[in-house]
């Protein structure tokens, strides 16, 4: 008799919040008060081995219950399912996840319940590459390109980017892999950093943290701007007189603007000479997108962190709407669908430079920018990880930078566990720490 397969037993479900808001941390134009919280999930198995699949999307506060539901209403996809089988095709998943056709309705491939797939395939890529002893970034640089090839859903993009076409571009992206492991493994990838930028910091703050990312070897720094034009000139001219002409300035708006308003407000910060401007407008607005592209030129256009899905990304590129794409690890379906964006920018020749900070992100998409370096880009130039000083020490395989940047983690897995006390302590609104604030709350009304 053979023995029985090893099964999906359980997918637990938690709502971590962090209460950033109250040294506004994370502030900017659009969102001046984020509390960065975790969706986040769990899968068990009785594999017996003790490996468990961690996966979570990234919310700022309010509606993160709404995101822990939307990951609950996938459990009935989960629940039974073959370890063996998930782990050997995790593009089943998320075939089957996007084909829900009930759910799908909620979508599709967007908003709350795409993000939910995302955080459940993480989990199952997580889960896997625990199960090959490999951190994910090598176990994909490595990868079989057919195998990579078959993970990837090509509906609504193929008249951009075939099966073909991602298979010559895999293939082509092995020549020299050896040589660029080696030299990640010993430089790490590029990282800029945020934390000096966020609208809410005195000016003395950000001089402060602006000259110690230059004395820890980053080339880039990020400000948020967008509420008030004589504002953003002030800091602007902080920063710079703080880190510099050498360094690079990006900015980000975080949607704020009128397609207009952006270009007349970029154009007014030129004398500061901004890298890029991330998020000048809607996500959504990828023609509006490509007349900022045209009006602030030579300032880059950056964006993709709020982009829905592939086929919106399809679209910005062809429509030459952006000059550096953002993925982001959690927003869309997970690390399948990002292999199908990472894929269209290679194919449209656009360097990638993800979103990350948050709760986890950092961790999360190092992985996929070092396989992009590894098995598709073959360079690091003119690309870089945002990095954010923020919740690593929650994670139990917490990111780690030297010399401004990522160190490549060598941990099996996602890089996505939590810290059993971080959980108990600030799952909403049970733990220990939500627990005793919510009292003190009750006490003072």
């Amino acid at each position: 008799m053979s023995a029985t397969p090893a099964r999906i037993t359980s997918v637990d479900t938690y709502d971590i919040r962090f209460p950033t808001s109250r040294e506004l941390d994370g502030s900017d134009a659009m969102n001046p008060d984020p509390d960065y919280s975790a969706a986040y999930v769990v899968l068990r198995t009785d594999a017996g081995d003790g490996l468990e699949g961690h996966g979570f999307t990234f919310t700022i506060g309010r509606g993160n219950d709404v995101q822990v539901a939307a990951i609950g209403a996938l459990r009935p996809h989960l629940l039974g399912r073959s370890v063996g089988d998930l782990c050997a095709d995790p593009g089943s998943l998320n075939r089957d996840l996007i084909g829900d056709s009930q759910l799908r309705w909620l979508g599709p491939e967007k908003g709350v319940m795409h993000m939910a797939i995302g955080a459940v395939v993480n989990a199952v890529w997580d889960l896997t590459a625990k199960r090959a002893g490999q951190p994910l970034w090598r176990l994909l640089a490595h990868a079989d390109p057919e195998w990579l090839v078959s993970q990837v859903d090509f509906r609504y993009i193929a008249d951009a980017l075939t099966p073909e076409d991602a298979l010559t571009l895999l293939r082509d992206g092995r020549d020299g892999l050896a040589e660029r492991e080696a030299a990640l493994l010993e430089l790490g990838y590029p990282g800029y950093t945020t934390s000096p930028g966020w609208l809410g910091y005195s000016d003395e703050k950000l001089t402060r943290l602006a000259e110690e990312a230059v004395a820890d070897g980053f080339t880039q720094i990020k400000l948020k701007v967008g509420a008030d034009l004589a504002d953003d000139i002030r800091r602007l001219r902080t920063a710079r007189a703080a880190v510099g002409d050498g360094i690079r300035i990006a900015i980000d708006a975080n949607q704020r603007w009128n397609v207009g308003e952006a270009i007349e407000w970029v154009r007014a910060l030129g004398e500061f000479d901004p890298y890029w401007i991330e998020e000048p407008t809607s996500p959504d607005d990828i023609l509006g997108h490509a007349a900022v592209r045209e009006g602030v030129a030579p300032v880059k256009v950056a964006t993709g962190e709020h982009v829905q899905n592939r086929i919106v990304f399809k679209q910005m590129l062809q429509a030459g709407a952006l000059d550096v794409l953002q993925i982001d690890a959690a927003r869309v379906g997970g690390v399948n669908e990002n292999l199908a964006i990472l894929l269209l920018a290679a194919k449209f020749g656009v360097p990638v430079c993800p979103h990350a900070g948050g709760v986890g992100l950092c961790e999360l998409v190092q992985h996929l920018s070092m396989f992009d370096y590894l098995a598709l880009s073959g360079t690091t130039e003119n690309r870089v990880i945002e990095y954010v000083d923020h919740l690593h020490e929650h994670f139990l395989a917490p990111v780690v930078i030297r010399d401004g940047h990522y160190t490549a983690p060598l941990s099996p897995g996602f890089s996505a566990a939590m810290h059993p006390g971080s959980l108990a302590e600030y799952r909403y609104p049970d733990g220990t720490f939500w627990a005793a604030d919510l009292a003190e709350e009750d006490q003072v009304s």
